[in-house]
């Protein structure tokens, strides 16, 4: 008998997927090919690519759903690092001018119209800006701007950059709390996280994380915030209103967590494994881990459908994205995307 999973890395699971209804489309930036890839979500199929510029990540849609914002930068791609004996990544020291041939005029936020897919602006981010967020009322991005590290606020209407927060090396993850009265910052090199008031732009704590925190994710009731360690392969689990790490979990050998997801309900937490080629499940009340899903090579964005039944996993070295049932926990299929897909939103119809 055939296993149906063999064929996988091929395309997808099934010659012609098609999900439940659903109002919804899939977002994908591709940041070797530069441009964004839009899936219907019903027929699992592209139905647009996006021209948006050089090295997109970063992706958000607002909160209306008229707009997506995605964060392009100039600076040039550097290769992955290498690996230790342990599986550990080996990183060597920057020089001063490793980013001297980048080009800081394509650094920006990329404005686009959902309904006619069209690029309608470009805003100042201050430098690289690889990870953002937005306000609550979808007025104000948070940006990490990882080679000076600082954080960008912007205006979204006057495109004004209000305030630059000082913050430690390369910062990177950037979330929003589900009350909008703070955002996180994670920073890489020393592990640190900062939470910043979201009324006045000033630093109200600063927490110790191990090292290469990439992410950023919050239970729906503001509770508890979740900073993945790619390096150390852990999972720290933060009260949000005390600003202090209660617990950190160890993820299965071998994991890289990268970008962190929470299901609608709060019950559970998806960790993309990165190097691990999974998908990790946690408890949310404890952290403990309930199941590895099996993904695309790389996963790093991830989202979960508004109905909390499916989730997309962006597969950088493949070029595809892992299309997840969370019911069944199992992946359902891959859909070809562009070049080195980054970062998954989704956008309601």
């Amino acid at each position: 008998m055939l296993d149906r999973k063999s064929f996988l890395p091929t395309v997808a699971l099934f010659s012609c997927l098609t999900l439940h209804p659903a109002n919804y489309q899939v977002w994908v930036t591709n940041e070797r090919s530069g441009d964004v890839t839009v899936f219907d979500a019903e027929r699992q199929s592209v139905i647009a690519t996006i021209p948006i510029g050089k090295r997109p990540r970063g992706i958000h849609v607002s909160p209306d759903g008229k707009t997506v914002y995605v964060a392009v930068s100039g600076t040039p791609i550097g290769a992955p690092p290498k690996l230790d004996a342990k599986g550990n990544p080996i990183f060597e020291k920057k020089d001063d001018d490793d980013e001297e041939n980048g080009d800081k005029s394509a650094d920006g936020i990329m404005v686009i119209d959902v309904i006619g897919r069209k690029i309608v602006r470009k805003l100042n981010a201050g430098s690289d800006p690889e990870q953002f967020a937005l306000s609550k009322d979808g007025t104000r991005i948070y940006a990490s701007n990882e080679d000076v590290a600082t954080a960008s606020v912007l205006d979204i209407a006057t495109g004004a950059i209000e305030q630059i927060v000082p913050l430690k090396k390369e910062p990177e993850g950037v979330g929003t709390t589900p009350d909008g009265n703070y955002f996180y910052v994670t920073c890489e090199t020393e592990g640190n996280v900062f939470v910043i008031d979201a009324h006045n732009y000033k630093t109200l704590a600063e927490l110790k994380v191990n090292v290469r925190p990439r992410s950023v994710a919050f239970l729906p009731d503001g509770s508890r915030a979740y900073v993945p360690s790619e390096s150390t392969g852990k999972i720290h689990i933060i009260d949000n209103h005390a600003f202090k790490v209660l617990d950190t979990v160890t993820l299965p050998q071998g994991s890289r967590p990268m970008c962190l997801a929470v299901e609608p309900h709060g019950k559970k937490i998806y960790a993309s494994g990165g190097r691990s080629g999974t998908i990790i499940v946690l408890n949310a009340a404890d952290g403990k881990v309930l199941n590895t899903i099996k993904a695309g090579a790389r996963p790093w964005g991830i989202a979960i459908t508004p109905d909390g039944k499916y989730l997309y996993a962006a597969n950088g070295p493949s070029n595809d994205i892992s299309v997840v049932d969370l019911d069944r926990e199992t992946e359902l299929a891959r859909l070809p995307a562009g070049q080195s897909p980054w970062g998954v939103t989704i956008v309601e119809r």
